[in-house]
């Protein structure tokens, strides 16, 4: 399975936003996300790292 986990980072903590994103698509002013479910979550945030191998992205909010 390709999808990652997906992660704000606040604080120098990770918090978790959305399991199983399968799709991050530039809107806006921020990202929306989809799983695989087909969930949505709009963020105002800009990806910071994405690690791949570990399936996670690591997002940071906007200012």
């Amino acid at each position: 399975m390709c999808e990652a986990n997906a992660y704000i980072i606040r604080d120098g903590e990770e918090e978790l936003v959305m399991e199983a994103v399968d799709k991050i698509e530039p809107e806006n002013n921020g990202l929306r996300l989809v799983n695989i479910f087909g969930d949505q979550k709009f963020m105002r945030a800009h990806i910071h790292a994405l690690f791949l191998v570990n399936h996670k992205i690591f997002l940071k909010e906007q200012q």
